[in-house]
């Protein structure tokens, strides 16, 4: 079976057609960089990540380029630079805030386990490029200036809303819009407008101004992608306005040519079956996950626990479950150790199969867990290498189990680097699992004591050592030939 997803413009699930086999392309939506990283943001990075990687095992690493922006021209931004640094000039605040956050993304994105994307654009380094296809949509009819502003005036492309499918009456409502004096028609959206002396701006045919948000994805994509593309992914609720408006300002500056063949979304991240959203207030962040001690590799597997396209409620507890899940799979590992194993030389053509059907990570998963199990089982060293590979080359399918099997047990940081070339470290402390009193010696320490009360037969106080160290959540599993194994549990 081939590659089949889920086209939100034709709401079917189509075999994947490239434009070219031997340049897949792909643009996902990346974050505005004012603020930490929500759940609910992780979803799409850990998401189109799986996509990314099995695109790459699917047509070589070198025929798929991956694109992420980072948006860093943005009202928030210039309301959060205001807010943290009121002593500084407005540009000197402005790039403190994005610096950091944007070091902040990375080092969240990292300890997910995502890989880096091939490029990763900056708003701001586009500028030149958004000037000119506004140009091209005020000289074909598509847009229009009007006191300092530029908008696109959407009764101008006839099939506009075809990929959220709604009437004009209603993305009107929806978006919420303001329907300002100068704007034609009441859903025209903007795609420059005239920067205060407090806000940043750049030079243009139309004054000094900034950017719309719409319009910077499609400058960027048309940049590193050309005009037409394979893939472009976010989240659900991008589909409008944000998806609707790329499609339109790039189709109709371009002569009508299609922007991305295929759009993909993610369903929602909920808390008890609401939303998460800022807005709302019931969110958490990825760093305050973290730093609570949940491994990042925990969050990437309970976000991958139910189907990109459906909500999926996460909550501390599921957490706990998927660091639960990821012991067993590394507990199985580390029984074979000392077996040498290549990640891809048995790769499980059930989780393949999986993912090749529109991205199905918990049947992917389900089968993870049967080669686990098969693992577990397996005597033969010959075996036990097979069953190893492919449990190894499933996980690193999906972004899992890349970590030293004894160390993730005995709750040792988590360190994850980003790719080759990639200077980026995200270093994670497992507090949440961690007690500092119960060092690796000391565990060490009373586990010998524990034998050797065994090996005299005192078990009142062998059983009285394992009890303290259950207590401080260290589990024991004893191994034939008297060797004893620990790690550190939830």
């Amino acid at each position: 079976m081939g590659l089949r997803l889920y086209n939100t413009l034709t709401r079917t699930k189509e075999d994947f057609r490239p434009i070219d086999p031997q340049s897949i392309r792909m643009y996902v939506c990346g974050p505005t960089v004012y603020d930490f990283a929500h759940i609910g943001n992780a979803r799409p990075l850990i998401v189109f990540d799986v996509l990314f990687r099995l695109l790459r095992h699917l047509y070589g690493e070198a025929h798929v380029t991956y694109v992420r922006n980072i948006t860093d021209v943005d009202d928030k931004i210039n309301a959060r630079a205001a807010e943290e640094y009121p002593n500084l000039p407005l540009n000197e605040a402005i790039r403190e805030v994005t610096s950091k956050t944007e070091k902040q993304f990375h080092e969240d994105v990292a300890a997910l386990g995502c890989l880096p994307p091939t490029r990763q654009p900056r708003a701001t380094e586009h500028i030149a490029e958004m000037i000119a296809m506004i140009g091209k949509l005020i000289a074909t009819g598509h847009a229009y200036a009007a006191e300092g502003h530029v908008l696109f005036h959407v009764p101008s492309m006839p099939d506009y809303g075809q990929l959220s499918r709604r009437s004009l009456d209603d993305m009107i409502a929806g978006a919420r819009v303001d329907v300002a004096p100068y704007k034609k028609h009441a859903a025209d959206f903007t795609l420059w407008k005239p920067s205060g002396a407090d806000q940043p701006a750049w030079d243009s045919p139309w004054g000094r101004g900034r950017p719309g948000w719409h319009i910077e994805c499609s400058a960027m994509a048309e940049a590193w992608l050309g005009q037409t593309f394979d893939i472009h992914g976010g989240g659900i609720d991008l589909i409008f306005p944000h998806h609707e408006n790329e499609i339109a300002q790039s189709r109709c500056a371009h002569g009508g040519a299609p922007f991305a063949n295929v759009w993909m979304h993610n369903g929602f991240v909920e808390i008890a079956g609401d939303k998460m959203s800022k807005s709302l207030g019931n969110f958490f962040t990825v760093r305050e996950v973290l730093e609570e001690g949940f491994p990042g590799e925990a969050v990437r597997l309970a976000l991958l626990a139910g189907h990109y396209r459906q909500p999926i409620d996460i909550s501390r507890d599921g957490l706990k479950e998927a660091k639960g899940q990821l012991d067993r799979f590394y507990t199985a590992l580390r029984k074979v150790q000392d077996v040498t194993a290549e990640v891809n030389a048995e790769l499980p053509l059930d989780v393949l199969a999986a993912l090749k059907d529109d991205l199905n990570t918990p049947m992917a998963l389900s089968h993870l867990h049967e080669a686990a199990t098969a693992l577990n089982k397996a005597t033969d060293r010959r075996d036990q290498a097979h069953r190893k590979a492919a449990l190894l080359s499933g996980g690193h399918l999906l972004g899992l189990l890349e970590q030293d099997a004894e160390a993730w047990l005995k709750g040792k940081t988590v360190s994850l680097e980003q790719g080759a070339g990639v200077s980026l470290r995200a270093t994670m402390d497992l507090k949440v699992i961690r007690s500092d009193a119960w060092t690796d010696e000391r565990i060490d320490a009373q586990i010998a004591a524990r034998n050797a009360a065994r090996k005299a037969k005192n078990f009142a106080e062998a059983d009285r050592i394992r009890d303290e160290l259950a207590a401080a959540g260290i589990a024991l599993e004893d191994r034939p030939g008297g060797k004893t194994e620990w790690r550190r549990a939830d």
